[in-house]
């Protein structure tokens, strides 16, 4: 085991206490145990390592040699004109302005690139270079080529006939790859927005050219010596962040849908309590769909059962962390056993006998907890491995998809007979409901009959539902575990708010039991809970993983075309929360939220302390500029008040700021209506 207990002096190193980090009864259980076995984790480090001060005000820069730059903030804080400047004279706006916007590029680059791999993957179908890989759902592609520029008719002899299935996808595909590169022209999917939001985003000329292009300008202006102007910087970086949004992280969630499934709601469990000790154990971590679709057929072959059982085994549970998770339960509803805080505590339970990581959110200490066990860490992708010597690469490659997994999952049958330690598996796991997306939510509103976004926006109008909220992202270990996620949405449900959950807070509400429609007479206002009754649905609706935040941007954009709440996302009676947010991919997202007109609230700190002027455009400027605009408030209450008050300003600017009662109508009524 690794040791923990002792500093170099002798003295007894201080560890984190297990209640004060989270609210979760079986992370705490993990924590503790892991303390008595003298394993370090996530939790123990930050309670010993603390933020760099300046850094957490957004004011040092080191984008230069003549650096680091670090610009604190006097301690009465800024009266007159600021004079701080780095070394090349780069004011604290400017130096704010151009970590945030780094922050963008890198989160957007994250997003992106798995979009291109999911994209990569989608043109080798296409080309029939695969045979692992499947069209699941045509009539996905059908609906999303015509966005592309892709005719899915083509006329002959004046008559108008379906075209050729294989030519469409392989014109989808090679159309959807060149949005990472074409020389020309600007993205395709933005004008999936609202009319009014695609020319607003014209005029200010931030329509996205392709997405690579973008990253790397970003990363240029922000180079020492390029782009000094603060509002200029924004401007690129949202033009940016809008390449993720409405690039390359909606085209990842629409090509997945097509080769892996449309996700439809479906009942599943959440938590460590997923994992069981007569079974081979496998937990799958990342964000990239693309090898956990091929682990979950491998783990369900017949062959690879059949091997479990002969080696003792009663079967093989798979179960999830962070996206991939998400990924799983979404298409397969395989129980995801943790968030991203939990990594590390999957494998302290003794009972993981292969975690199998790709790209994004995974720790590099997962190899020293995996030391001290007998878990096997597999790494998968080229672009993410690990120095330690007892990690396994097995890299994963499309065209013999199966024939990898199936590798991988024959390593974990035959190190189920290695468990040395003593297996703990926590007890707790709740039931959930998940599989939501934006034509299943339309769907449970009315049915196929008459499905579509009138019913939600009709109970917005009447006053039972009050808005929307998205609350999405991270955990983070400078928080306490979950607690920011479940606070601010059971004061958002017992206010008559419907929440679009994605990512780690999706796992969140999970574990705690909030994605069932029981949830709905425990938790909610009287308005939401009798939608919820009626309709059938839980009052927090899981979309999916963190690429899956652009299904949000379409439900939203589908509540606009059903009528009644305006006719730009900016009109809308929403709000975007990420009470624990971590990666910079969680700023690129509230990026182009923001930028779409939404009002978006981070919990725990935003890095802009140090800058006030460049806080102030961000947090009220904005908002003239694009509707929407950034919020910083950690404590969780005080949080989900500012996205309700931000809610009911836009049901006063719509008229709609007093309830109504529901009018029965007759046929004769609906007649005259029509009329």
């Amino acid at each position: 085991m690794s040791e923990i207990k002792t500093t170099k002096t002798g003295k007894p190193k201080k560890v984190a206490d297990a209640t004060a980090v989270s609210i979760c009864p079986a992370t705490q259980e993990m924590i503790i145990r892991a303390q008595d076995l003298g394993v370090e984790t996530v939790f123990d480090r930050a309670a010993t390592m603390k933020p760099c001060n300046i850094g957490a005000q957004g004011t040092c820069c080191k984008n230069c040699a003549m650096g680091p730059c670090r610009l604190p903030l006097p301690k009465a804080g800024i009266e007159g004109e600021d004079t701080r400047k780095g070394l090349c004279g780069a004011t604290a706006n400017t130096i704010a302005a151009r970590n945030f916007a780094r922050m963008v590029a890198a989160g957007t680059a994250a997003h992106s690139d798995h979009g291109r791999s999911v994209a990569e993957v989608f043109l080798a179908v296409a080309r029939k270079e695969t045979e692992d890989y499947k069209i699941k759902d045509p009539g996905k592609l059908l609906q999303i080529a015509p966005h592309f520029g892709v005719d899915t008719t083509v006329e002959v002899d004046g008559e108008e006939l379906d075209r050729d299935f294989d030519e469409i996808v392989l014109e989808v595909a090679e159309k959807a790859l060149a949005e990472w590169g074409k020389p020309e022209g600007n993205l395709a999917y933005p004008k999936r927005a609202p009319a009014p939001l695609y020319e607003r985003w014209k005029k200010l000329g931030e329509l996205p050219r392709n997405i690579d292009r973008e990253i790397v300008e970003t990363m240029h202006r922000t180079t020492m010596g390029v782009d000094q102007d603060y509002k200029n910087i924004v401007k690129q970086c949202t033009r940016t962040a809008l390449c993720d949004g409405w690039g390359g992280a909606m085209i990842a969630t629409d090509l997945q849908d097509v080769m892996f499934g449309s996700p439809s709601p479906l009942q599943s469990e959440a938590n460590m309590g997923i994992m069981k000790e007569d079974h081979v154990n496998i937990i799958i971590h990342g964000h990239e769909p693309v090898l956990s679709e091929m682990i979950v057929a491998a783990a369900q072959s017949q062959d690879m059962v059949e091997y479990a059982l002969s080696k003792g085994a009663k079967g093989i549970q798979l179960g999830g962390i962070c996206c991939t998770g998400n990924e799983l339960l979404q298409r397969h509803g395989v129980p995801p056993a943790g968030t991203f805080l939990q990594q590390e505590l999957a494998i302290i339970t003794g009972a993981c006998d292969a975690m199998v990581v790709d790209v994004q959110c995974v720790f590099q200490n997962l190899a020293n907890v995996a030391k001290c066990f007998h878990t096997k860490l597999i790494t998968t992708h080229p672009i993410a491995k690990m120095e330690q010597d007892n990690v396994v690469h097995i890299e994963f490659d499309e065209h013999h998809a199966l024939e990898d997994a199936k590798r991988i999952v024959k390593m974990a049958i035959d190190n189920f007979k290695n468990r040395a330690a003593e297996v703990m598996i926590p007890k707790h796991k709740a039931i959930q409901i998940a599989g939501f997306g934006v034509e299943s939510i339309e769907y449970h509103l009315g049915g196929t009959f008459r499905g579509s976004y009138y019913t939600l926006n009709d109970n917005i109008i009447n006053g039972r539902i009050r808005g929307v909220a998205g609350v999405v992202g991270c955990n983070n270990a400078r928080t306490k575990h979950n607690e920011g996620h479940i606070t601010i949405i059971k004061e958002l449900i017992k206010n008559d708010v419907l929440i679009l959950t994605t990512g780690c807070s999706a796992l969140a509400c999970g574990t705690h039991g909030l994605l069932t429609p029981e949830t709905a007479q425990v938790f909610c206002g009287p308005g939401l809970a009798e939608v919820c009754e009626t309709v059938g649905i839980p009052p927090v609706l899981h979309l999916g993983s963190c690429v899956d935040n652009s299904r949000i941007l379409l439900a939203a954009t589908e509540m606009v075309k059903a009528g009644g709440l305006g006719n730009d996302l900016r009109d809308l009676p929403a709000a975007g929360s990420a009470p624990e947010w971590m990666s910079e991919k969680a700023i690129a997202i509230g990026q182009y939220f923001v930028a779409s007109g939404i009002y978006t609230v981070f919990g725990y700190h935003m890095p802009l302390d140090g800058a006030p002027e460049f806080r102030d455009y961000l947090y009220n400027e904005l908002e003239n500029i694009y509707g929407g605009m950034w919020d910083c408030e950690p404590d969780p209450i005080k949080h989900a008040h500012k996205m309700i008050g931000h809610i009911d300003k836009k049901r006063k600017e719509l008229g709609i700021d007093k309830a109504r009662e529901r009018v029965l109508m007759d046929m004769a009524d609906r007649q005259a209506l029509e009329a």
